[in-house]
């Protein structure tokens, strides 16, 4: 049961449905309330999938009702005056920061209360404004968290910023192989699996299959499953033809529960040319299935361990990649390893090791 005892926090998000940032938003809104705090979620956009914990307030209802300049304005009073009415203790904003009149104005005018600001990303067109001075100007003195080793140095380095510090995102394990239980729909059990958003340049999906094709699994009785929609499906279902790889690769469109599906998983892929701490790692690894990753900037590394829980190998490095995918289909005592290993090896990224980080810096933030 909840407290009363304890802070009143907003968590600001894009959204509570498809997204590792706007997951991670649903999962520490959980965390913190369990630990007794007051807990309020802003959304910019109206996309709630995500199971979350606490009181709504949903601006993006107002968007989809006036989306122009002076239904943009009105956003922000609302959002205003709504963080003025609640007096919040902290304010923990996990957006993507890019659009520079906007973060300007939220940042000199709108917060009042002291801010966390959380980078979700390594890209820093994905996750600041584009110009270097305003950012130095906006956060070098504000308190920030990287979800990565990696993304804390390049932005403390970058915009000179003096309070940065690193929580990981987390996973609820119990309950994600509860969700993992649902029966699926598909009749071929031998699958590795990409899932995640269908955007070719971010996730390099086309790599990924290129390496497939090149591989051994085709002809070992495995097939592909990319599970997720986005900008670029038909792109790939085209790419998919040219290659004459229709009967080895399977399209199904991004579901609310992907997690039977990893679960059954052999292996599951990771082929970004960037990221900030791919939650998909994680979750297959909850899931005892191990993987296969690319070492892009940043996170895999900080997850996998090589020949321990999965294959970490060099970004975009086709060959070895190709190796890789081989090994564990061909190499049974290897596999077997990183499949026994797995569960235990993401330990740390549980919630009630990660929400002890988050209950010292709020308690501590002035």
């Amino acid at each position: 049961m909840q407290s009363n005892n304890k802070k009143k926090i907003c968590i600001v998000a894009s959204s509570l449905g498809k997204g590792g940032a706007e997951k991670s938003s649903a999962t520490l809104s959980k965390m913190l309330f369990a630990n007794g705090y007051d807990v309020h979620i802003v959304t910019v956009l109206n996309n709630i999938g995500y199971d979350f914990s606490g009181k709504l307030f949903n601006l993006g209802i107002l968007k989809d009702e006036k989306d122009s300049f002076l239904g943009r304005l009105n956003r922000l009073i609302r959002f205003k005056k709504y963080l003025n009415q609640q007096k919040f203790d902290c304010i923990i904003d996990n957006r993507s920061r890019t659009q520079a009149y906007r973060e300007f104005i939220i940042n000199f005018f709108v917060y009042k209360t002291p801010v966390i600001y959380v980078i979700h990303n390594y890209n820093t067109l994905n996750a600041f404004t584009k110009y270097n001075w305003l950012n130095k100007l906006m956060y070098k003195n504000k308190q920030m968290v990287a979800v990565s080793n990696e993304a804390k140095e390049k932005f403390k380095n970058k915009f000179k910023i003096k309070r940065i510090e690193t929580i990981y995102n987390s996973l609820d394990i119990e309950d994600l192989n509860e969700q993992a239980n649902e029966k699926l729909d598909l009749s071929n059990d031998k699958y590795i699996l990409y899932y995640g958003r269908i955007d070719d340049y971010h996730k390099n999906l086309k790599f990924i299959i290129t390496c497939f094709k090149h591989s051994s699994l085709p002809n070992n009785g495995f097939k592909l499953l990319l599970l997720g929609n986005g900008k670029d499906l038909i792109l790939i279902k085209h790419f998919v033809e040219q290659l004459d790889l229709d009967e080895h690769i399977i399209f199904k469109p991004f579901v609310n529960n992907p997690f039977p599906y990893v679960k059954q998983a052999y292996f599951t892929v990771l082929g970004s040319r960037f990221e900030g701490f791919p939650m998909v790692i994680l979750e297959s690894l909850a899931l005892g299935t191990p993987v296969v990753s690319v070492d892009c900037k940043s996170g895999p590394k900080e997850i996998v361990i090589d020949k321990i829980n999965g294959i970490l190998v060099e970004n975009n490095n086709r060959a070895v990649f190709i190796e890789a995918m081989d090994e564990f289909v061909l190499n049974e005592t290897l596999y077997s390893e990183c499949k026994k290993n797995a569960k235990q090896s993401i330990e740390k990224f549980s919630t009630s090791n990660i929400v002890k980080n988050w209950v010292s810096l709020i308690e501590t933030l002035d």
